[in-house]
């Protein structure tokens, strides 16, 4: 990166560190080789150019506001003073400080992490994913040691066996990097994208399967007169009637459920915690008729743990396994994810609601962020039609093609 062309005093200030946002490398003017790196993303580190043993090093002292200025120059100072007396500073630093190795740094750097991250099972997998593919290649390298060249050849394995996994790794890699950076263990990350130079993937992405929505009733129908076990039927039908995603409705609780304006399709909701589903606020869902029904058949298998649709282990929620094996044992060629599709084309093809409410009944996000700023309704009233509409549609496989669409007028 091209230093900086920023004016700054012939000696760094407090003030001109705390408010610097141009990218580049603003240099201290003492004498001590000590400069400030910040990065196009507004992220700012302290470094020291000086040379060891003939050779010149840059050292990273940390970041502010963490490291302040004052203490970025005498750590910079006494590292001359080490230097002068024929010492190494970087060897000093790895006997008084115990540089960790890459597998130290990443749990270190997860147990601070973990907590920002919403979903169980990507706090578990940042480190699971690890121990699969990375730590096995330089985990025990100290941390300023791992080169990108290490990285790459981890990543590029890792994309041979689980190409899903390897999209993932890089971010965690860098994030490692990104927390030893901040703790003045390392200088620079060896896993950006520049860095890596991975070339790209030839994957053509494959949609999970989703019948026709003319075929969906049928479906419905064909899964309740199976042997399968209630709640499994029940959890396939509601999971059709809601568009829902599967995991949304297997952890269902009765307590997410508002009858407080009635039991009835005209105000009854669920809302979905923001903790369970993609999203960072709480997801409310329009209840049909048939959606109300079979809730309350579904109070016939309740056992008590407050799940609205267990698997017979008590306390413990059907799994998607059991639902994708019982669309597949009754002859469908479809994912459970699925029907959401077929929802979504059905709206498309079969109605005249805005593009937005099918997306809104999806819990997807849509246009910009500068767009989401300003619409914020979540079109719940329209939404609560369109899904009493979805429910008739399904309870009618027989009827005529576009005899659902909702009046123009009631659309606004």
């Amino acid at each position: 990166m091209a230093e900086s062309l920023a004016r700054k005093p012939k000696a760094l200030t407090a003030a001109f560190v705390n408010t610097v946002t141009i990218a580049g490398k603003y240099h201290d003017g003492k004498g001590l080789g000590l400069f400030l790196f910040v990065k196009p993303s507004g992220a700012k580190s302290w470094v020291q150019r000086i040379v060891i043993r003939g050779k010149r090093r840059e050292l990273g002292l940390g970041s502010p506001p963490v490291v302040t200025l004052a203490e970025a120059r005498e750590q910079a100072l006494e590292n001359k003073r080490c230097v002068r007396s024929s010492g190494d500073p970087l060897a000093e630093r790895r006997k008084s400080r115990a540089f960790l190795t890459f597998e130290e740094a990443a749990r270190k750097a997860h147990a601070e992490y973990a907590p920002t991250l919403k979903n169980p099972k990507d706090r578990a997998a940042y480190l699971t994913s690890m121990e699969s593919y990375v730590f096995p290649h330089f985990g025990g390298v100290a941390l300023p040691e791992v080169t990108s060249a290490d990285t790459r050849r981890a990543i590029l394995l890792a994309r041979e066996k689980a190409p899903g996994v390897a999209k993932k790794l890089i971010y965690r890699v860098s994030s490692v990097f990104r927390w030893g950076i901040a703790e003045g263990m390392c200088v620079s990350n060896p896993a950006t994208g520049d860095a890596l130079a991975l070339p790209r993937e030839n994957r053509i992405s494959q949609h999970r399967k989703a019948l026709p929505y003319a075929e969906v009733s049928g479906c419905i129908e064909t899964i309740k007169a199976s042997n399968a076990g209630g709640t499994t039927k029940l959890a396939l039908e509601f999971i059709i009637l809601t568009a829902t995603r599967s995991g949304e409705t297997r952890g269902a609780c009765w307590e997410e459920f508002d009858f407080s304006g009635g039991d009835d399709a005209a105000t009854a909701t669920w809302v979905i915690p923001k903790e369970r589903i993609k999203m960072k606020h709480d997801h409310r869902v329009p209840l049909s008729g048939r959606a109300l029904e079979v809730l309350r058949e579904a109070k016939e298998y309740s056992d008590g743990s407050g799940l609205v649709f267990p698997s017979t282990k008590v306390g413990r929620p059907l799994s998607d396994m059991t639902l994708s094996k019982l669309v597949r044992e009754l002859g469908f060629d479809a994912h459970v994810h699925g029907f959401r599709t077929s929802f979504r084309t059905w709206a498309q093809e079969q109605t005249d609601f805005p593009r937005e409410v099918a997306e809104a009944v999806l819990a997807h996000k849509v246009g910009d962020a500068v767009e989401q700023a300003y619409a914020r309704s979540d079109l719940f009233e329209k939404r609560r039609m369109m899904m009493g509409n979805w429910a008739s549609y399904l309870a009618e496989p027989v009827g005529p093609v576009g005899s659902l669409r909702p009046p123009l007028g009631a659309i606004k």
